[in-house]
């Protein structure tokens, strides 16, 4: 017989599961847009308009696990530090960290077949990063990914908790629709202000020099070459891809609470 606590965690990880399923897939076309424009080879050689669908099979292995990961980790983060502002960022920036172990391999994987022009296959993508760095090679680009999603997460979340209180005073329950608005502003807002980190992990791991450059390096490589516009590429398909993700990411992820009837103290 299973516990309270069992039965939360259990949840947790099928609400993070269909959130990270139903976003991931479903905006799939824009998250390979702006990877190619961000791309150092630029949107042309990368691939264009052509195969927009290139490397969803990566995806199909890590984002059920790596989301529920995060929302597990998050929850009881929240639960071991109460409520506040505070206790939001640090289990925010907690849940993400955890994530990264699934996430940025899976993300390495798709963002080169992303920015393939030629015919890459899954198998082969894998096999060429391990011939090529080993399997440490998997984890390129986790410094620059971790620093990209702490500060997003540092934002996004918080803001969402903060919006979503908002409506939930006076003892107004949040539906799902609202909790989805409440993500889109969110991730509207964090997208754009984090963009060039996302564009320096991008180019980081679709760097194939034996030694990945740095955070600061491909920064300054970036703005030399292409100034602010440089490390700002791509940020209108981000911004609109993480607002709409945001809405569909956050409203998956509540309507999926409601399917499971299950009540969470905000």
């Amino acid at each position: 017989m299973t516990t309270a606590g069992e039965q939360t965690i259990w949840r947790e990880l099928g609400c993070g599961a269909i959130a990270g399923i139903v976003v991931d897939f479903g905006l799939f076309p824009l998250d390979t847009l702006k990877t190619r424009l961000q791309s150092a080879q630029g949107f042309t050689a990368a691939g264009g308009f052509r195969h927009l669908y290139r490397g969803i099979g990566s995806l199909a292995i890590g984002s059920a696990p790596g989301s529920a990961i995060f929302f597990v980790t998050y929850r009881q983060a929240q639960k071991w530090g109460g409520n506040g502002v505070l206790t939001d960022i640090y289990s925010a920036c907690l849940g993400e960290l955890c994530a990264c172990t699934i996430r940025v391999p899976t993300e390495l994987v798709k963002q080169r077949m992303q920015a393939s022009a030629g015919k890459a296959s899954l198998p082969s993508t894998i096999r060429q990063i391990i011939q090529s760095d080993g399997l440490r090679g998997l984890y390129r680009g986790f410094g620059s990914t971790v620093a990209r999603e702490i500060p997003f997460a540092f934002i996004q979340y918080p803001l969402w908790e903060a919006l979503k209180r908002c409506r939930t005073k006076e003892g107004h329950r949040l539906s799902p629709l609202e909790g989805a608005a409440c993500g889109s502003v969110a991730g509207l807002f964090t997208a754009a202000i984090t963009t060039p980190l996302d564009v320096v992990k991008t180019q980081i791991m679709l760097n194939k020099d034996s030694t990945p450059p740095t955070v600061r390096h491909t920064m300054q490589k970036i703005y030399a070459a292409r100034g602010v516009a440089g490390l700002f590429a791509g940020v209108v398909p981000r911004t609109f891809w993480i607002s709409l993700g945001g809405f569909v990411f956050f409203g998956a992820y509540e309507t999926a609470k409601y399917a499971m009837s299950w009540r969470i103290d905000f």
